[in-house]
């Protein structure tokens, strides 16, 4: 992401010519300024800018495990880290005089019009403050009229009047300079009432009505997009229920049409789905956690088993932290597979790489357009499960470019296929290569390349029907079972050396799923073999 930034900036400088602005050294004074008197518009040419920073804020649930609200715990980190992004002084001026930003009418690119009311409310009591205190110095100084009390009386109420309004909004900033967002919601989750506070919800909303107001704001300014990344760790150790406050937080965030925030949520789904499903939260949804999950996550990233090459990298790196345990086998096995990477062949350039994944890109979009192609006709009716799918597909293929080096390599046709597959039938294409997986370990020489997952998928449906009870909820993923079988077993064939290219940039699959059917599956069979019945030869003679 932060390659992606510096990439659109120097695309933009190039294309506008205009450098980013930022809130620091002069900046301050001039964001100040505009804050005082401009109120921002949002233009078309601002609307036409692809540069953008990414504002990274980490949010570790477990430190806020012992609070009651947790999802109050992420407002406030929230809040805390924009005002010292920004500085504490741009914010505070932005409560008192800030302008939330309008859409521009007709065509003007002016993107920043004069506040004219603050600015005769602002000269108006200027003049009545030089005109009050031109009065009482006349009054208190002049020869022959020192001895007049209604010219110092006029002259003190004009000055007080006067100075007082400029007292007050001086006395608003400095309150919130020296008082956060954070301590105000802390205060109301400190409160004794907290739990009969009505408006409580509605208070901690208009402080984050004001973030986002504000972010707009900081984007023209800065003349780029602003996008707040809040990375949410260490959730799956929390109690279900502060698990279910922090998602539905997010939800309440993200539920503005034009919300700044990107919320990356590294979670275990296997812990996450029955903290879910203990709560009250999944009622209206079947007590499906799963399901709860695909409506809340629009960009599903499993990370596959780690490979051959990752797995020795890793232990290269754990071995040079322990120098006391730097075997002599180990460290030779290093040197000798850097030996073999000295000669590698020439690797295109990022550019080139970047051109052949937009026309990969493009070309499966198409097939996904094109009412002709059988795999239109697969694509879900629900918007989010839509969204899923265009969302992934850009990310597989890149995948799969990157390991372009391996013989094989699918079309971009059969990964959006595959991705659809996925996304449409989780559960039934689990089990599949859970099945295949199994084969290929209890028999490693044979060759099961050339067979169809759909027939692997038939030889054992009977096993997956005498688990459909502890699999019910991952089942109810699942779409029509007709246009299963004729997605596999004729528009698109997929052999298990399809599956095994392309398993390891299968990201929209929840690996969790088939590591719980490979438990259930063990399970099982470790029963049937112990209720099988005892040969004659060893039977009690009793």
């Amino acid at each position: 992401m932060r390659q992606e930034m510096v990439r659109r900036e120097e695309a933009e400088l190039r294309r506008s010519h205009q450098k980013p602005r930022s809130p620091e050294g002069w900046g301050l004074l001039l964001v100040l300024w505009y804050l005082a008197f401009y109120k921002p518009i949002i233009t078309e040419s601002h609307l036409r800018r692809k540069n953008i920073e990414f504002i990274f804020i980490r949010f570790s649930a477990w430190q806020y495990a012992g609070c009651d609200k947790l999802w109050a715990g992420l407002v406030t980190t929230l809040c805390d880290s924009i005002r010292h992004h920004f500085g504490a002084l741009p914010l505070s001026v932005y409560h008192v005089m800030g302008t939330r930003p309008r859409f521009a009418s007709g065509f003007s690119q002016k993107e920043w019009v004069l506040k004219t009311g603050t600015c005769l409310k602002l000269w108006g009591l200027l003049f009545v403050l030089g005109a009050g205190l031109t009065i009482l110095l006349v009054a208190l100084l002049v020869p022959g009229i020192k001895d007049h009390h209604a010219l110092k009386v006029v002259g003190s109420a004009v000055t007080s009047l006067s100075g007082s309004g400029l007292a007050l909004g001086a006395f608003s900033i400095l309150k919130n300079l020296l008082i956060s967002e954070k301590q105000k919601i802390e205060r109301l989750t400190n409160s004794e009432k907290f739990t009969s506070q009505l408006g409580f919800m509605s208070k901690v909303r208009n402080e984050v009505e004001v973030l986002v107001d504000f972010l707009s704001f900081m984007e023209i300014f800065e003349r780029r997009r602003l996008r707040v990344v809040l990375e949410i760790t260490s959730l799956d150790i929390c109690y279900p229920e502060k698990v279910a406050g922090v998602l539905n937080a997010m939800n309440t965030l993200l539920s503005e049409a034009n919300t700044p925030f990107i919320f990356i949520l590294a979670v275990d789904p296997s812990v996450i789905v029955p903290c879910l499903e203990q709560t009250g939260c999944m009622k209206g949804l079947a007590d499906n956690g799963y399901l709860y999950l695909n409506r809340t996550v629009t960009l599903p990233f499993s990370i596959p088993e780690m490979g051959a090459r990752s797995r020795l990298r890793f232990l290269e790196a754990a071995i040079q932290t322990r120098e006391d345990l730097m075997y002599r086998i180990i460290t030779s096995n290093v040197e000798r597979r850097r030996a073999k990477c000295q000669a590698v062949p020439a690797v295109p350039s990022r550019q080139e790489a970047d051109a052949e994944a937009v026309r990969c890109i493009h070309e499966a979009f198409r097939c996904l357009h094109d009412s002709a192609d059988p795999l239109a006709r697969y694509l879900p009716t629900n918007g989010a499960h839509v969204r899923r799918i265009v969302n992934t597909i850009p990310i597989t293929l890149r995948l799969l470019l990157h390991r372009a080096g391996t013989p094989g390599t699918p079309s971009p046709r059969a990964a959006a296929a595959w991705v659809v597959l996925a996304d449409q039938w989780p559960c039934r294409l689990s089990w599949a290569l859970q099945c295949l997986e199994d084969a290929w370990q209890s028999r490693p020489t044979a060759d099961f390349g050339a067979r169809s997952l759909w027939s692997i998928f038939q030889e054992n449906v009977g096993e997956l029907s005498s688990l459909r009870q502890p699999l019910h909820n991952v089942l109810s993923l699942d779409g029509d079972p007709e246009l299963f079988q004729t997605f596999l077993a004729s528009d698109f064939p997929f052999t298990a050396r399809d599956a095994r290219a392309f398993l390891g940039v299968t990201v929209n699959l929840d690996h969790s799923i088939r590591h719980k059917m490979g438990l259930l599956r063990g399970l099982d069979r470790l029963q049937k073999a112990t209720a099988a019945p005892v040969s004659r030869g060893v039977q009690c003679p009793h």
